[in-house]
């Protein structure tokens, strides 16, 4: 038996996570995510691809077992509602309850950028998505699931989080058919902190892990070292008038970067603005309040004193502001500046060297943030129409929510599966970390591009039972054993193996419709109705007799 892995998203590139897992006959789609640096045909997986790899079918609601989401972000949720409501999946879908609360925020703010703001083609209504939601069945973390008879799911915490924040409802997946397990990590941090632990995981035996690989040549360094060159670069900007800009999506970093300014404005006694962009983060923070349970010991702590939502000098932006005299600082939507009103803001703001453009986290490739991140550009073309004169200052700071290189090796040995598989990074890095889990700890590792299948085997347990009398010869013979070497610890195996580590032997009897057992020789024969037979064998060995040895034998044979 093989664990099939097609590979439909995240192959050796970031964005639009989606990979469809076979395991004892059970289809599995982790993830169903869009890529925000495309505008075409590969903005989503290629879904035809899972009817093409299962032809006993012909709709996807019979190809798939299950949907599993493993948090909110667009590039691993942004699909859902064109698979479900366009290609006319039905079956059922999971994901835990904050993903579930927060995802059609995250679906619709996008689907009003790319409709209302940038004209696209619609690819879902607003209307789907609420059909799409009200199909996903919720779960908590370390609750285990019964999909079908035969498989079997349960979430972890995946530690997916910024400084103080986690990603509300990040999990980590496993899933398990049969004799054949295998863990889909999402996207994961196992870097604690003094508000956050690591990703919390049981040490499980596994077949397959398949791991996000976003920084798998970075080790990064210290939190508090990132938080302080964050508000060291933000003040410096508005302390000399300038206005300073950070493109974030809704929900998870923007409310982690707000916490983090709220509390220096409070200290720093400082009355510069800060604003949100749009109403949408408002909305978002509302959930984080009720969803307060899901946060960390350290923001739940506070919360019997004060809401860390609640936040003192935060407030909401009027598109008017924009070319207000005077400092401030700007989260707008949506992060990587992929469109949307921080591509607008940018636009104005990028033109003067007194402004700030802070990139909080890993931009994808074809969006504005990775040109930015690229180098120092002068001039970016927007379109063929129009382009921005870049003057302003660049900065980049890795507030990502993704584990580094230490923490997936990290994770990889503590949970040592036979074989591995790296998605979600790109190509380059991911050869290196291949050859750092194979030579470190041994075990196969793969990164596959998109649309490419990975064949995993699995090893098969077999449960045997034993006659009494197998068992008893076992006892005598260990007991033996262990006088004649005490130091020596032996394994029981059947014949076949050298004699000084072999304890007993036996015959493993399998039939048909009856578990296998295995018996001793004697026991053997006497089901059989049979007794025993010995031959007796000679062997002839050729040899080659030099002549002078042969006259000798000559000679002693003529005597």
């Amino acid at each position: 038996m093989a664990i099939e892995c097609l590979v439909l998203g995240a192959g050796q590139e970031v964005g639009k996570s989606c990979v469809v897992v076979t395991i004892g006959g059970k289809r599995i789609m982790f993830d169903c995510g869009m890529h925000m640096g495309y505008h075409d045909c590969n903005r989503y997986p290629d879904f035809a691809r899972i009817l093409a790899a299962a032809p006993e079918t012909t709709d996807f609601t019979s190809a798939i077992s299950c949907v599993i989401i493993t948090h909110f972000h667009l590039d691993h949720i942004g699909a859902l509602p064109y698979f479900t409501e366009v290609c006319g999946y039905h079956g059922p879908i999971y994901m835990t309850y904050p993903t579930k609360a927060l995802a059609p925020l995250m679906l619709e703010d996008y689907r009003k950028v790319m409709v209302d703001q940038r004209g696209e083609e619609e690819q879902y209504s607003y209307e789907d998505i609420l059909r799409c939601m009200k199909k996903v069945i919720p779960v908590d973390l370390k609750q285990t699931i019964q999909v079908n008879r035969d498989l079997v799911i349960r979430a972890y915490y995946a530690g997916h989080y910024l400084s103080k924040l986690k990603v509300l409802g990040a999990a980590m997946v496993y899933a398990k058919v049969g004799d054949a397990a295998m863990v889909y990590t999402g996207d994961y941090n196992m870097t604690p902190d003094r508000h956050l632990g690591a990703a919390q995981i049981e040490r499980l035996k596994l077949d397959l892990l398949i791991t996000e690989s976003t920084y798998a040549k970075t080790i990064r360094d210290s939190k508090h070292a990132r938080e302080r060159e964050f508000l060291k670069a933000v003040h410096k900007c508005v302390s000399e008038g300038g206005k300073v800009l950070i493109p974030t999506f809704a929900l998870g970093r923007a409310q982690e970067l707000c916490i983090l300014l709220d509390d220096y404005w409070e200290r720093m006694n400082l009355k510069i603005p800060i604003y949100f962009s749009a109403g949408l983060t408002i909305q978002a923070n509302m959930y984080y309040k009720m969803l307060i349970g899901w946060t960390s010991q350290k923001i739940k702590d506070s919360y019997t004193v004060q809401n860390p939502f609640d936040f003192k000098h935060v407030c909401h932006f009027e598109r008017s502001f924009i070319n207000d005299p005077g400092p401030c600082v700007l989260f707008a939507t949506p992060g990587m500046i992929s469109g949307g009103f921080s591509l607008e803001v940018f636009k104005r703001w990028a033109t003067s060297d007194k402004n700030l453009v802070t990139l909080p986290g890993y931009c994808v490739a074809g969006t504005i943030g990775h040109k930015l991140m690229s180098g120092k550009p002068t001039r970016i073309d927007i379109d063929k129409d129009t382009h921005v004169d870049v003057r302003c200052q660049i900065h980049q700071l890795s507030f990502s929510p993704h584990t580094d290189s230490k923490g997936i090796m990290d994770l990889t040995e503590f949970l040592s599966p036979n074989h591995v598989i790296l998605v979600h990074g790109e190509k380059p890095q991911m050869a290196f970390l291949k050859d750092r889990i194979e030579s470190e700890l041994g075990m196969s590792c793969y990164y596959p591009a998109n649309n490419e299948t990975v064949s995993i085997p699995t090893t098969q347990n077999m449960k045997i039972s034993a006659t009494e009398k197998f068992i008893t010869n076992c006892a005598a013979l260990q007991a033996r054993d262990s006088l004649q070497k005490s130091d020596l610890i032996s394994s029981i195996h059947l014949s076949g193996v050298n004699e000084d580590e072999r304890l007993a032997e036996g015959i493993l009897l399998m039939e048909k419709s009856k578990a296998p057992k295995i018996l001793c020789e004697d026991e053997f024969l006497k089901l059989l109705g049979t007794d025993r037979h010995s031959v007796q064998f000679e062997p002839l060995l050729p040899s080659r007799i030099e002549e002078a040895e042969a006259a000798i034998v000559d000679d002693l044979t003529s005597e």
